[in-house]
């Protein structure tokens, strides 16, 4: 039990053989240190199984502790594979035998403000590297306009990364699938009718082209061989299960190559499409649930003497409006890593930390039925940034496995509970309408992406009001993506969606304004179903086969600016109760040192709460999720004012609690 025995160290280690020998103990002497490693002796109670022991003693001695981005001066060998007789393969960076622990954070889920907190804790978990995927629809909005400021600014989360002492793995697209509206891509790509994404189709290159030299300048100087942290980058993101283009995953290698990266490339796919996505010249990864040997075969098909890399093990799911809350087991976690390491595999946890889909970021599902994502996401640490018990039992296996001691825990941020908020102001929409932009008018009606605003980009996200006259009833039939509620003049009178097509107008005794309310409730991230996402009203609209025409086209993006408008306008005292689409203003106070919170909204039904014109995200009666996380540093002290879309009916208060519920 000494720390130190000289040439040889000893470990005492109980385990049960395969054979009928029943359990015996053994002392298993290991050389002399050798260069990377480095003798640790823990206290019995940090010990994890005794079975799993014996398999793990060869990676006790790890040291990363010179293998980090500020220590490591010598840049001339980046991240290589290795394959030896007698060894299995196995990852170099700099030279030295490394395994990657990776966890993914998106920092574009996650307040600036809290990146080094969420950042320090990767590392004081034991995690040796950050991935992180980069949105293009978030990066350029519209066509040339790049947003690498604020929450976006890519290069500073990854050099605060490599401060902190992270290697990073970069996942530029540029389709991330990621949870995010259109898998990350930017609607305006579907402005062009013949469009296919993903593939080598004229319009789309050019469009990726133009990105990627923005893009890709800005990663250049922050690779391993610049002395920067990161170590791989990603090509493209799981396309063996799309696969339509067998041109273009090589023409997205060689549009990275050509402007200058340099470090090891990766491919990302499941197991059952590996064969699909991968490119000679690129190393295959794989994405995974759990541990299973017959998940590596097609692997094994790709590439016998490469090292195993698992890019995405999922350590928790995402949970989808009107589905069940998705969470997985801790004990299966720590398991499944404990299985990863003793294989002498690397990995990357899927999601570390899944922050939150603020705004309107989510994407959707598509199994017969469109889904929205919901803004939280189970991950190792809570969207608030709090520890859970996987993080705990993460924290424990590692720190049994490395050399050097962990880096402390940081502390979690305060929470609070403030007074509930009743709205004492309202606006029905209809008296939103004169604060909006000059609408649009358009003899038929015209899908959200092909509205001509936005320096010709259209509209990405929200709601569009289309209006019109009809002078007679009859079967309504319109093609809607993906919800909308139906009025005459002020009256709701039904619903359409993408499961919805019709609905009976009564008849009526003088021509009315006919008004449909379209929300794009996000647009699916993943599969072919991502060359349909055009929203709003994609067709005519008929009443008994014969076609609308006349509209008036209001936008409602919710931006900033139109919350600015707003303060201007001449709000309402909230009456006892209101049915139909309104804006409700309360204030929220928050004392004078704002801390973290977050928002139940018990008596309402479904809408957007925005704070100060941050939009918070979706709510819906419907659940699972019943609380929406509110950032302390968002708030201003004191007053903070709070804003309710909500499309159905008013409630009563806005409640304010110190924990979520999901």
């Amino acid at each position: 039990t000494s720390p130190v025995l000289s040439p040889c160290h000893c470990y005492f280690f109980s385990f049960s053989l395969s054979v009928s020998w029943k359990r015996i103990l053994c002392i298993i002497f290991l050389p002399p240190i050798l260069p990377g490693f480095a003798p640790r002796v823990k206290d019995q109670e940090d010990l994890i199984s005794a079975d799993a022991q014996l398999q793990l003693a060869q990676y006790s001695m790890f040291n990363w502790s010179y293998l980090t981005p500020l220590k490591l001066m010598d840049r001339s060998v980046g991240l290589q594979t290795e394959s030896r007789v007698g060894s299995k393969p196995y990852f170099t960076l700099g030279g030295h035998k490394f395994l990657i622990f990776g966890g993914s954070i998106h920092y574009f889920r996650v307040p600036k403000e809290y990146w080094r907190d969420r950042l320090l804790k990767l590392k004081a978990c034991g995690f040796n590297t950050l991935t992180t995927y980069v949105p293009w629809n978030l990066h350029e909005p519209q066509r040339g306009k790049f947003d690498f400021s604020g929450n976006l600014d890519l290069e500073a989360f990854v050099l605060m990364a490599a401060e902190i002492g992270l290697w990073v793995v970069l996942r530029p697209g540029p389709y991330i699938c990621s949870e995010i509206d259109l898998g990350g891509l930017p609607s305006w790509l579907l402005q062009d009718p013949e469009m296919i994404l993903r593939t080598t189709y004229k319009g789309f290159v050019e469009a990726v082209n133009k990105y990627f030299d923005h893009l890709i300048s800005r990663i250049v100087p922050l690779q391993y061989c610049k002395r920067g942290p990161i170590i791989a980058v990603q090509v493209e993101n799981e396309y063996g299960s799309f696969a339509e283009d067998k041109d273009y995953m090589p023409y997205i290698q060689k549009a990275l190559l050509e402007r200058g990266i340099v470090e090891l490339l990766m491919t990302s796919d499941d197991a059952k499409h590996v064969l699909q996505g991968c490119i000679e010249g690129v190393l295959a990864t794989i994405n995974m649930n759990t541990f299973q040997m017959d998940d590596f075969k097609e692997l094994s098909q790709v590439q016998r003497n490469k090292p195993i890399m698992v890019m995405e093990f999922w350590v928790g799911w995402f949970d989808t409006w009107g589905s069940e809350h998705m969470v997985k087991d801790a004990e299966d976690v720590e398991d499944t890593v404990s299985k990863f390491i003793t294989s002498e595999i690397s990995f990357n946890v899927y999601m570390f930390h899944g922050g939150t889909n603020f705004g309107f970021m989510n994407g959707a599902t598509y199994f017969g039925k469109h889904k929205g994502v919901v803004t939280n996401y189970d991950a190792v640490l809570t969207e608030a940034g709090d520890y859970t018990e996987k993080y705990f039992k993460l924290r424990k296996l590692f720190g049994s496995l490395v050399a050097m001691h962990l880096p402390p825990l940081p502390k979690l941020s305060p929470k609070a509970e403030y007074p509930a908020v009743k709205p004492s102001l309202y606006l029905p929409l209809w008296d939103v309408l004169q604060y909006l932009n000059k609408p649009v008018i358009s003899h038929a009606p015209v899908n959200m992406e092909s509205l001509p605003i936005n320096n010709g980009n259209g509209q990405s996200y929200g709601f569009v009001l289309y209006e019109t006259s009809i002078c007679s009833g009859g079967s309504l039939h319109a093609n809607v993506q993906d919800t909308a509620q139906v009025f005459l003049n002020e009256k709701n009178i039904g619903l359409l969606g993408d499961d919805i097509k019709k609905l009976n107008i009564p008849e009526i005794k003088e021509c009315q304004l006919l008004r449909i309310l379209v929300e794009n409730q996000g647009r699916v991230n993943f599969s072919w179903k991502i060359q349909d996402q055009r929203k709003g009203l994609t067709g005519p609209v008929t009443i008994d086969n014969i076609p609308l025409n006349g509209f008036i086209i209001y936008s409602l993006e919710m931006t900033m600016s139109f919350f600015e408008r707003l303060r201007s306008a001449s709000w309402r005292p909230v009456p006892k109760s209101y049915s139909g689409p309104a804006f409700y203003l309360g204030t929220l106070k928050a004392g004078s040192s704002p801390k973290d919170t977050f928002l139940r909204l018990l008596n309402w039904n479904y809408g957007f709460v925005f704070i100060n014109g941050r939009n918070l995200g979706r709510y819906s009666i419907i659940g699972p999720q019943e609380t929406l996380y509110l950032p302390g540093t968002w708030l201003h002290p004191k007053d903070n004012e709070i804003i309710l879309f909500e499309k159905r009916k008013s409630g009563s208060y806005i409640q304010t609690i110190d924990e979520p519920k999901l």
